[in-house]
């Protein structure tokens, strides 16, 4: 037997023949070597148990999903598991791609025979008993807006390949899988509506191949999420007039996910009541990357009995306003989502912003002929203003008192850059995060940071504390935790350095 401290057993010289006894240090080493092969072999049967759960549910729910249920309520029996209305069963933990790239190839799977996936209502992509349907709100419509390059995690973000993309947690799935999974008991794939440009349609399809095809919206070029979110729901409101939309990115992390659904849902409640409502997420600390809510007064309905108006948006702030707004209590944090009504919001944009009203509506009412579409898009599309949906209507319209808030309890971050995404990944006492293969990261006293070993050669560290090292195939970034907001800035000096060809 070894032992990983580094006594020796004594000479026998050394042991008292009267006493037969051994040293306390060489007894200790025994003790301690007979307890971490304990644990390891504690951890090595808890992971087979679990990979054993994953494959019983898996089972039981093919059993359970005999017959399957189509867009007009009726029920069929289907032989192919998977076909719109359940996401593919994750790969094996122990075969998944030490790598945040995620493609057919790279994760593997012990599964072949067809096999269905539910998503776990906590959050971690785990099967879970949680029946599909249970929590499912008629008339409620999901958009997830997938845009942006993610440019404060470049050179792992890149604008061919966003960080919503990426699985940043390495747990098998993307940010834009994870969206999808939590939000799909609410609405099912035939209400489920991705908006993204073209660049990423079909990275989009490969990893969301229960996506319906007429649920993906693509828009020509980037104008911001209000002319997305826009389209989506001038689209929207052209199918169901009655149509209750929620906006989510495609590139939040969220923890909690039973907290959120029920956020949700009480959103949805108060939208009915034709506010535009947002869902206000309980600062943390006093961040100064984050916009602000001002809660205000309870709007006292008994379906939402959480809902406040919102007082008023706040911009990011220095950090003795977000310590100042933080010990008040009465500030969340705006993470950009928006429930309300299509027609609401559409009237909303026709008050505050005509000319984008007016733009998005020609196009939606051309939207289900290919060649009209088309043709409408290339006209109308590079005209309309390029503005976020807070400035365009939610502030405005907070102001009006028509804006309302659930305040939610669930963890939230927008992974916004190396910093944040290090604070979510694991890591030993004082040891940097890696993300990616650990094997080619090799430390000696160093504390935090950050490593993403992507490029496959061996990174060696020595004596460096809080750094955040990148290394890709063409390029390395070595900065600080620091200043890790401050990457963006370097994306444009490779722009204007001429190497477009890296971002």
């Amino acid at each position: 037997m070894s032992f990983p401290y580094s006594y020796a057993a004594p000479p026998a010289a050394q042991v008292s023949s009267s006493e037969n006894a051994l040293p306390v240090e060489y007894m200790f080493a025994q003790i301690m070597g007979a307890v971490q092969k304990s644990h390891a072999e504690i951890s090595d049967l808890r992971q087979e148990c679990a990979d054993l759960r994953l494959a019983n549910a898996s089972l039981e729910r093919q059993i359970r999903e005999g017959f399957q249920q189509n867009g007009n309520g009726n029920y069929y029996t289907s032989s192919r598991i998977g076909s719109g209305f359940v996401t593919p069963v994750p790969g094996s933990p122990q075969l998944r791609a030490k790598s945040p790239f995620l493609s057919p190839h790279s994760i593997p799977s012990l599964v072949t025979t067809p096999t269905s996936h539910l998503p776990s209502p906590l959050g971690d992509n785990a099967v879970a008993p949680f029946q599909l349907g249970v929590r499912d709100i008629p008339g409620f419509y999901v958009v997830i807006p997938a845009g942006g390059a993610g440019t404060r995690l470049w050179p792992l973000s890149r604008e061919e390949h966003p960080k919503f993309l990426l699985d940043l947690t390495l747990k098998g799935r993307s940010l834009i899988q994870a969206t999808w999974d939590r939000l799909l008991p609410l609405s099912s794939p035939l209400r489920t509506t991705v908006v993204a440009g073209p660049g990423h349609v079909k990275s989009i399809r490969e990893q969301l191949p229960d996506l319906l095809a007429h649920n993906l919206i693509c828009e020509p070029g980037p104008k911001d999420s209000m002319a997305a979110i826009g389209l989506a729901a001038a689209v929207l409101a052209k199918r169901d007039s009655n149509a209750v939309i929620g906006s989510f990115a495609a590139d939040h992390m969220i923890s909690g996910d039973d907290a959120f659904l029920s956020a949700v849902a009480e959103a949805v409640e108060v939208a009915k009541k034709d506010y535009l409502v947002t869902i206000g997420i309980a600062p943390s600390h006093p961040s100064t990357g984050f916009g602000y809510i001002r809660l205000g007064n309870k709007l006292g309905i008994k379906e939402a009995p959480n809902a406040r108006l919102v007082s008023s948006f706040k911009e990011k702030p220095d950090a003795r306003t977000a310590a100042a707004y933080i010990g008040t209590g009465n500030y969340r944090w705006n993470a950009g989502m928006f429930v309300t009504k299509a027609t609401v919001l559409l009237d909303l944009l026709k008050e505050y912003k005509p000319e984008l009203h007016d733009g998005l509506q020609k196009i939606a009412a051309v939207w289900h002929d290919e060649a009209l579409r088309q043709t409408a898009l290339n006209e109308i599309w590079p005209e309309l203003e390029k503005i976020p949906i807070d400035n365009a209507v939610a502030e405005p319209a907070a102001a009006e008192g028509k804006v309302a808030v659930v305040p939610a309890t669930f963890g939230w971050d927008d992974v916004g850059d190396f910093s944040s995404l290090a604070d979510l990944l694991p890591a030993e006492s004082n040891q940097p995060r890696v993300l990616g293969d650990s094997s080619l990261v090799l430390t000696e006293q160093v504390a935090g940071g950050i490593v993403v070993p992507g490029s496959g050669r061996l990174i060696t560290c020595l004596g460096v504390d809080d750094l955040v090292i990148v290394d890709m195939p063409d390029t390395l970034l070595v900065t600080t935790r620091a200043r890790s907001q401050e990457v963006k800035r370097l994306v444009k000096k490779c722009r204007d350095a001429g190497w477009k060809h890296l971002l």
